[in-house]
Order: structure tokens, then C-alpha cells, then sequence
């Protein structure tokens, strides 16, 4: 290990896990640009009658910091269940610091040293790397040129990976592709483990769209994460929740810290539950301008993947070798930031308000 007299160590010095060291920060770019849409947040902030709730919830909270909080979150948790309906009760439930932090929950639950976890790239970054940084063994197999995947060869790479975790997204980000109920009822039936369906964008699902909710029932490994980061427009809360079988959350019980939920993201968590027709109500205006971006980017001859989501992944080209990087920063140039999330020619931009999604429409009809 390398010492010092006082000056300055980069963190590769220090004595980190020798697992961890090829491993690299997740996060966006964070940019001060008129207009962002590049972390698939909601654009309509809370409605002014929610803010007036929360302050005095946030108040009332305030008042009893001085002592723990409900440590399982036991009516946040009837709450998220009655959002949910399916007849869920809130011993389905369980909320945390934001659905990675769920997430990170089950890994150390389910995961760990000796054990693997499976997904299908390209998805979303933070289950590889969040099992990694739980000593679980991450296992890639790719999905099909369309971003789908095929039941079969899914069903396949469980059988002869047998992990003990399998993450499937839906709508998977960064692609925004829903997977169908015959795909996740083959995994369920195949995996030896747990099956983590990620639908943090499942509110903006298109018509016709199922939730895995539907089949929980009889599953008791079956887990469904979701998020209040998107459609709700609670991204700065942090609050992230799952629905499974009762079992699921009595393991999870050994694994999360005590009263790792705090009292005042509890009372903003309900609070906005109680607001929830008014915080949805944004949704459709979000689809609408998912929908005018796939619709435009279709008409200027870009390939689009279809969305479920509150975002839209595109080729910057129409034969699709388009030079992404030098795209994204034209865009950035005019204003707009976007995500490069590292597919080859194609970039994935955020639906925002009409406003913002014209700026973007403009922008890149400048570019290419």
C-alpha cells in the first residue's frame, strides 16, 4: 500500500477490493443546459397542492426526529399497496431508498460470494454493476438485433447458467422494450432462484402492455421492482419499492439496515400517494411526446426502437453507423443534452414538455 506525508492519494492507492478496481462511478452527466434530457426524469414538477401537503407533513416528521422512525415502514408500505391494487396487502411490500437501493437488497439477500446473477445486455447498468459491487458474479447474455428477446433462448441461458438471480426489464432501459408475459412466465418456470422484473417505467407502458404484477400470485420468487422517480416526479425523494411474495420480504429483513428509511422520506412518500391522481396526470402528456419523437424521428428516416417508457432510443443515421458521440455533443451545443448509453450509432433522449422536446426535435433536425 502506498503512504503519504500528508499529500494527496487517488482512491486506487487505498486498499480497495481487487473486484472493484476495474469498475468505474455510475452517473450521468450532470450539465447546467437549458434543456436536459438525458436521466428520464418526469419534466412537470410536483402540482403546487402537493407541495403545500408536503411541507406540512415534512413539518409534522420534523417534529419526532428526534426518534427513529417506523423501521419497516409498515403504512407507507399499505399505501404503495393499495396503489398497486392486484389485492396486493402491504406484507407484498417493500420500500428503500430508491429502487437501487431495493435492488442492492436483493443481491445481498440472494447474491453474494459463490453466487451468479443474469441478465440481458444491453440493459440497465446498475444490476451489473450493483452485483458486482455485492461479490455476486454477473452473467451477460445478449438480446436479439431488435432488442427483444426470444422466450426460448432466454428460458435457455437460464438452464445452463442455473443463477441465483435473473433480471429482466421491462420496459428495459435504455432500449424502452417491454417484455411480454410469456417471456417472464417461461424464466420464472426455468430459474432456480429469483426473478427480479425491473418496471420502473411501467406507468408509461402503451396500451396493451402487461405488468408482471399479474403474476405474482403462486410465484414466491417472483419480485417486481418500481420506482416513484419517474412518473410520480419524486426523483429527489429516493423511493423505490417492490412487490413479491411475504416470504420475500421477511429475507429481506436480514439484509437491510435498521431504519434505513427515514421518517421525513416516509411522510413524502405517503404524502404523494395521497396525490397520486394529480402526479399521474402528467403521464399521458409525457406519452404524447414519446410517441411525437418516435413519430418524427421515424419521418426524418432515423431507426427508433419502440417504446414503453418515458424515453426513446434512436439511430443517428439511417443505415446506423452514425457517429453518436459526435451527435451528442452537436446536440450539446445547441443546448440539449441527451444520453450517449453506449450502443453503437444511437443515443436515448427523454421525453419533456412539448417546449423542450420541440427544442430537441429542432436541434437534431440541424445536425443530421
Amino acid at each position: 500500500m502506498t503512504t503519504t506525508q500528508g499529500g494527496p492519494v487517488s482512491w486506487q492507492e487505498l486498499p480497495v477490493r481487487d473486484d472493484l478496481r476495474t469498475l468505474a462511478p455510475y452517473g450521468a452527466p450532470q450539465l447546467d443546459v437549458p434543456v436536459l434530457l438525458n436521466t428520464n426524469e418526469n419534466p412537470y414538477p410536483p402540482p403546487p397542492e402537493l407541495i403545500a401537503d408536503l411541507r406540512d407533513a415534512v413539518a409534522a416528521a420534523a417534529a419526532t426526529l428526534n426518534r427513529y422512525p417506523d423501521r419497516d415502514a409498515v403504512e407507507l408500505r399499505k399505501d404503495l399497496a393499495q396503489y398497486l391494487g392486484h389485492d396486493l396487502t402491504g406484507r407484498q411490500l417493500w420500500a428503500a431508498n430508491g429502487s437501487n437501493e431495493v435492488i442492492q437488497q436483493i443481491l445481498q439477500c440472494f447474491g453474494g460470494s459463490g453466487r451468479s446473477a443474469l441478465g440481458f445486455e444491453p440493459s440497465y447498468t446498475m444490476h451489473r454493476l450493483i452485483a458486482l459491487a455485492t461479490g455476486t458474479r454477473w452473467i451477460a447474455e445478449p438480446r436479439e438485433p431488435d432488442f427483444t428477446l426470444d422466450p426460448a433462448k432466454a428460458v435457455a441461458a437460464t438452464e445452463r447458467h442455473r443463477p441465483d438471480v435473473v433480471f429482466l426489464t421491462s420496459p428495459n432501459n435504455p432500449t424502452g422494450t417491454a417484455a411480454p408475459m410469456d417471456l417472464v412466465e417461461a424464466v420464472v418456470d426455468a430459474a432456480p432462484g429469483v426473478v427480479v422484473i425491473d418496471e420502473a417505467y411501467a406507468e408509461f407502458f402503451r396500451p396493451g402492455t402487461a405488468s408482471a404484477l399479474t403474476l405474482l400470485p403462486g410465484r414466491p420468487r417472483l419480485i417486481v421492482t418500481r420506482t416513484m422517480s419517474k412518473a410520480f416526479a419524486m426523483a429527489g425523494a429516493r423511493v423505490g419499492y417492490l412487490a413479491a411474495d411475504p416470504a420475500v420480504i421477511d429475507a429481506l429483513l436480514l439484509v437491510r439496515l435498521p431504519y434505513h428509511l427515514s421518517a421525513l422520506t416516509q411522510a413524502a412518500a405517503r404524502t404523494a400517494l395521497a396525490h397520486v391522481d394529480a402526479l399521474l396526470g402528467t403521464v399521458n402528456a409525457v406519452k404524447a411526446q414519446r410517441d411525437r419523437i418516435v413519430d418524427e424521428l421515424t419521418a426524418l428516416g432515423l431507426p427508433v426502437v419502440p417504446s414503453d417508457a418515458n424515453f426513446v432510443a434512436f439511430g443517428v443515421s439511417a443505415d446506423g453507423t452514425g457517429d453518436a458521440k459526435a451527435v451528442w455533443q452537436a446536440l450539446l451545443d445547441r443546448g440539449v443534452l441527451v444520453r450517449d448509453v453506449g450502443l453503437p450509432g444511437m443515443l436515448r433522449v427523454t421525453a419533456g414538455t412539448p417546449e423542450e422536446t420541440g427544442a430537441f426535435l429542432d436541434a437534431l433536425k440541424e445536425v443530421v
